[in-house]
């Protein structure tokens, strides 16, 4: 890993951050998961897992740690590796693909979440149940945040790849 790599990633966890914290006043409505997915189609499982560590850690120092820290680093974690994974196998997959991906990842965090509620001794159906909305709210919000995101941090991405003499990664949502 080179130092404008992890350059980049270090500002896109601090953009991430910056993200959770401006709008942690709304219910599950957050860029993070949208940052560590293009995050890891881009650069790399590596780099999806480095990121949803970093964010999760320094997020949570400034918004509150708890067991749930854990929890978090773990479902975001396998969400950017599963983004690296697309981007290594399935490089030339359209926004539209990516946005769904984050829609499903939206409720697959939500359902690693409500796990850790049955290891404390909580029926998880009706966690899960009652938090349900708030993962459509997440899922939801993924999506819209990568059709955004992606146009806007492409260039960016698209420059490293050129940089490092890698082929691009992405298509519009033309394609």
């Amino acid at each position: 890993m080179n130092t404008y790599k992890i350059t980049l990633i270090a500002m896109l966890a601090a953009l991430a951050i910056a993200g959770r914290i401006a709008l942690s006043q709304i219910p599950n409505v957050q860029p993070v998961t949208a940052i560590i997915i293009l995050t890891g189609f881009w650069l790399g499982p590596v780099a999806g897992i480095l990121m949803a560590v970093l964010t999760t850690f320094v997020s949570n120092m400034l918004l509150g740690m708890g067991i749930w820290t854990i929890w978090q680093i773990i479902a975001w974690a396998l969400i950017g590796l599963g983004a690296g994974i697309l981007g290594k196998y399935w490089s030339r997959l359209p926004v539209w693909g990516l946005s769904v991906y984050g829609f499903v990842s939206g409720l697959f965090f939500g359902l690693v979440i409500s796990l850790t509620m049955r290891s404390f001794g909580q029926p998880f159906l009706a966690y899960y149940l009652a938090g349900l909305p708030f993962d459509i709210n997440h899922a939801l919000s993924n999506s819209a945040f990568i059709f955004v995101l992606a146009t806007v941090l492409g260039p960016l991405f698209q420059q490293y790849k050129k940089r490092n003499g890698l082929k691009p990664a992405i298509r519009s949502a033309d394609a």
